[in-house]
């Protein structure tokens, strides 16, 4: 059995782009020139996957033992078909992205608290691994099987289709119950949106998925009839987002829109910087940043229009309160002693629950399981060398993403921009709330991670460059008004085949006799 591995060279210009500027074409690999083909098992993994985006969203964020229980089972069956498709082909897929590389140094820290008793609870260590393993199992499979331009088109219509139809039943739950998740449960202590029981972490959602066509508009990707469309699924995810009263939601979808603008004005044109002066590229910058401050206010008006009023003042009615940030600063300055008496491992992976109970200079009344801020909990849990790895992480996705922008497809580019723009926006939410200890979350975080850094083979190769096209339409036009006489010939037939006989012959005049100097020049010139 081989191992098939694809590697990141998709920013090296395609074959086409070789080959029209006359450059030497390299050597095809043989495994590169005939890669094997897809079983059914990698169908059904595909299909894995985006089964995986749904209903772990609709099984409440999949935050209950049953639900992560079923979770990590769909994980353990993607692996077997996996290897299925290894022994059906001979070749075991997988990816060379160095963003697999921090999950699994985080599955070895956390093997290391268990042998080395550094854990808190243990046992909430090992779960945190099984987790970790299965998250893992799902984004390397997304790495190594989104491998044509019809699956990245297929799972990124999911997470666009998929985040419309969520937000438009948040809406409904919103203003017809909101109160009860389905119509059928009433989560005491909570304030549910959507099926989460926690409105945050469905804002978190709201962030991932309204970034994607966001994207691909900002990117000019989405043909003109469907620009409407696009727009108006964007709009409806984010009107939900307000509608969540979540502070750090709008704060994080304020900045994810910016840092979309900001980008695609800036990474998306380096293509043609050496044909645009610096008057045009900062043009294009200030129109984007316009389209991205328009679409923050058109929001903000519909979320007027839908929710009135109290849209807005629930939304901003706790600024003034005593303490602004609803208890974070207590919990936060609790999870800094944590990383100051274990600075080092941390005091395990998934035992903040257990180790902050030994910190907590409150009265006890609440049991606290998370940060609510996910960069000091990778701090507490995992100390120095948890937090090198989530750094590693986010340093690897947003160099390689920025990379795959520069792709000559652009479909590609947006699907670039929008899935890394996603992933900044949960990560500036990260700074209020813990959104990524949401399985939901976690795994359409590690997709849209995927989809921003898969390489190359998802990208659809130029059928005929522009400049070609234009020489090959000016020489028609050359040979069609030339004087030279063409006969006619069918395009299939050889250029050495004799005239049909239902085709006239060409009548010629007898060519007048050159004058004696413009024989002599003739002769002069045969006789050079």
């Amino acid at each position: 059995m081989t191992i098939l591995t694809s590697n990141a060279s998709a920013a090296a210009p395609p074959r086409a782009e070789l080959a029209e500027r006359g450059a030497a074409l390299p050597a095809v690999p043989e495994a590169a020139a005939a890669p094997p083909a897809r079983t059914l098992w990698s169908r059904f993994i595909i299909l894995m996957l985006c089964l995986a985006v749904v209903l772990t969203t609709l099984a409440f964020g999949t935050v209950h033992g049953w639900s992560i229980a079923a979770f990590q089972l769909s994980a353990g069956i993607v692996f077997v078909l996996w290897m299925m498709d290894a022994l059906r082909t001979g070749t075991l897929r997988v990816s060379r992205s160095l963003l697999q590389l921090p999950l699994v140094g985080l599955f070895a820290l956390g093997a290391v608290q268990l042998v080395g008793s550094v854990s808190f609870d243990p046992n909430a260590t090992r779960v945190a691994l099984t987790q970790i393993a299965a998250l893992g199992v799902y984004f390397a499979a997304a790495l190594a099987f989104v491998d044509s331009p019809r699956r990245l088109r297929l799972v990124v219509r999911l997470v666009v289709i998929f985040g419309f139809v969520l937000a438009v039943y948040g809406l409904m739950q919103h203003f017809v119950n909101p109160a009860t998740i389905f119509w059928v449960r009433e989560p005491k202590q909570a304030q549910p949106f959507g099926p989460y029981v926690n409105r945050h972490h469905f804002a978190g959602y709201m962030e991932l998925t309204m970034a994607v066509p966001l994207g691909l508009l900002f990117a000019g990707a989405i043909p003109r009839e469907r620009m409407l469309l696009y727009g108006f699924a964007s709009g409806i995810m984010a009107i939900a987002l307000i509608m969540t009263n979540s502070r750090g939601g709008v704060l994080s979808m304020v900045a994810e829109v910016m840092f979309l603008a900001i980008v695609a004005a800036t990474a998306l044109r380096r293509r043609r910087r050496s044909e645009e002066d610096r008057a045009t590229r900062a043009r294009a910058t200030l129109v984007r940043l316009g389209l991205g401050f328009a679409l923050i206010i058109a929001v903000v008006l519909g979320a007027l229009y839908f929710g009135g009023e109290e849209a807005l003042s629930r939304l901003v009615g706790t600024v003034n309160s005593e303490d602004p940030t609803t208890g974070r600063a207590h919990f936060w300055s609790g999870t800094v002693d944590i990383i100051k008496d274990h600075p080092l491992l941390g005091a395990g992976l998934g035992g903040f629950a257990a180790a902050y109970t030994r910190y907590d200079t409150g009265n006890g009344m609440y049991r606290l399981e998370q940060a609510h801020n996910d960069y000091l909990q990778i701090l507490s849990d995992g100390g120095v060398v948890g937090g090198a790895l989530g750094l590693a992480f986010v340093g690897v996705l947003f160099w390689t993403a920025l990379r795959r922008m520069q792709s000559h497809d652009k479909y590609r580019r947006g699907v670039a921009l929008g899935a890394l723009s996603g992933c900044a926006g949960v990560l500036v939410h990260s700074f209020f709330d813990f959104t990524l200890h949401t399985t939901a979350n976690a795994l359409c975080f590690l997709v849209l991670a995927a989809l921003a850094t898969v390489n190359g083979r998802v990208e659809e190769e130029p059928l005929q460059d522009e400049p070609q096209l234009r020489r090959r339409k000016r020489r028609r036009r050359v040979s069609s008004f030339s004087g030279a006489a063409v006969p006619h010939r069918p395009a299939d037939a050889p250029a050495s085949a004799p005239a049909t006989a239902t085709e006239p012959a060409p009548v010629t005049e007898p060519a007048p006799a050159p004058a004696p100097a413009e024989a002599a020049a003739e002769g002069e010139g045969a006789a050079g």
